[in-house]
């Protein structure tokens, strides 16, 4: 397992300061380098940063959840005068965190925003489960992303931290949204996003492979990280 991190003392022109380090988890299939532009402008406002990178094909969710969260936690500690640890997922690595928190505690952490997080499961995964070759693109953990009997998401409870969910409203895959309750990013339903003890919920127009690089997501990350609200963003 890689880590991509970088660190940045300087301030310039945010409200972060350089006790607060973001751990990035990427969403399912990717890896770190699709939140590269994420972690740039994180970096830019002030924030220290750990881009996780993990086999997200190979694994259970639970086990990629103890494999990714430990390993963002351990490169944030390992930099000097951290004291604030924020997460920024896609996707997966939002259930990760949740699983992680499920049975563990992170005394430090601060405010979380999850971009397209399935975290009431994705009717995708159940209609078309059944297609030749989606154990071998998705893994174990893309079998346990839907809304059955091995969904992850449903199991887990509520959420106990401060969190900014942002779901898309755009497509670019008319085959999966097809399954998928209006509106929908392409592979989770804005719906289904949603989850008991969030504080903060935006939608925006764009599809679930591209939204964590796309500006607008960037500017309201960045916003509920410094504020714990997405505001009135043009």
């Amino acid at each position: 397992m890689r880590i991509a991190w970088l660190a940045s003392l300087l301030l310039v022109g945010g409200s972060a300061v350089a006790s607060e380090c973001v751990v990035l988890l990427h969403g399912l299939t990717r890896g770190s380098m699709s939140m590269n532009r994420m972690e740039r402008a994180l970096i830019r406002a002030g924030y220290r940063t750990a881009n996780i990178d993990y086999p997200s094909r190979e694994h259970t969710i639970e086990e990629l959840a103890d494999m990714a969260v430990p390993e963002g936690l351990d490169a944030c500690r390992a930099q000097d005068s951290v004291d604030t640890v924020h997460f920024v997922t896609h996707s997966l690595g939002g259930i990760l965190l949740r699983q992680y928190l499920s049975e563990n505690d992170i005394p430090e952490l601060g405010r979380v925003v999850m971009l397209g997080p399935p975290n009431q499961g994705s009717a995708a995964v159940d209609e078309l489960g059944g297609v030749p070759g989606f154990d071998w693109l998705h893994g174990p953990a893309g079998r346990q992303l839907g809304k059955g009997e091995e969904s992850v998401p449903l199991r887990l409870g509520p959420v106990g931290f401060e969190l900014g969910v942002i779901a898309g409203s755009r497509t670019i895959d008319p085959i999966t949204s097809a399954v998928l309750d209006d509106p929908n990013d392409g592979r989770v339903s804005v719906s289904d996003t949603r989850v008991e003890g969030m504080k903060d919920l935006v939608v925006v127009e764009h599809s679930h492979a591209f939204m964590m690089r796309m500006r607008r997501s960037i500017d309201l990350t960045l916003a509920f990280l410094a504020t714990g609200e997405f505001g009135d963003q043009p």
